[in-house]
């Protein structure tokens, strides 16, 4: 289930969207769960990173569409927003926020299931290649490559990323689980790596490129070094 986010203040818009996506359901065989707002400050509100796709319109009366996603990035870094607008150069302010596409009223469903195919296709690549944390007020979408190490400290399992410091609760093994699929190594008790944030080894520690040392247990470092070997190599193919 694909669940997609449209806000759209204009009721005439959200409903020919709405019918554009249920349209696209049965061509496609995809099943979506669709829930509509009426202008960025609701979904603002309501966001903890619960969908898959925004379909935003970028003029709106409270809120503007550009706002609203400004605000939705700061949780949420994965979530693919495709904008909705009369004027297209609005639009391109949108590679501020990283947005997939945007598409120009009047919409024909031609132009829409086009973007929507990207848009999924986008969002299923994504999806391989994240991470939902339970936060402190709500929970946090996390791409993989953001990560640079995870650490356990007492009850606490802290995510360090590009975007800043991430504090959950469980244990470093079920970090490792989630990321099981991803380039990540168990380096000691209490860290838990990002291969591809490795630059390279000093004083027995990883050395990040975020620049911070991370330090290897003596009974790893042999498998760490031949873990991060077979990477690079996998890399560079």
């Amino acid at each position: 289930m694909i669940k997609i986010a449209i806000v759209e203040d204009d009721f005439t818009y959200s409903n020919q969207l709405e019918s554009y996506l249920h349209k696209y359901e049965i061509e496609y065989g995809e099943a979506f769960e669709i829930t509509i707002y009426t202008d960025g400050n609701a979904i603002v509100q309501d966001y903890h990173s619960q969908f898959d796709i925004i379909l935003m319109d970028i003029e709106m009366r409270y809120m503007d569409g550009m706002s609203a996603a400004e605000a939705i990035r700061r949780i949420d870094k994965e979530v693919v927003i495709i904008f909705i607008t009369y004027t297209p150069q609005y639009a391109i302010r949108g590679y501020a926020v990283e947005a997939l596409d945007y598409i120009v009223k009047p919409v024909s469903y031609f132009a829409f299931s086009q973007r929507l195919a990207r848009a999924i296709i986008r969002m299923k690549k994504r999806e391989q290649k994240s991470v939902i944390i339970t936060v402190k007020g709500g929970v946090v979408r996390l791409a993989a490559n953001s990560i640079y190490y995870i650490e356990s400290q007492g009850h606490d399992i802290i995510y360090h990323t590009s975007l800043g410091d991430y504090v959950t609760s469980g244990t470093l093994r079920d970090a490792e689980e989630a990321l099981k699929s991803l380039h990540f190594f168990r380096g000691s008790k209490w860290y838990l790596i990002n291969l591809s944030q490795v630059a390279g080894l000093e004083d027995g520690s990883a050395k990040l490129k975020g620049g911070k040392p991370v330090p290897l247990s003596r009974s790893r470092k042999k498998e760490f070094m031949e873990a991060l070997a077979q990477y690079w190599d996998e890399v560079m193919k």
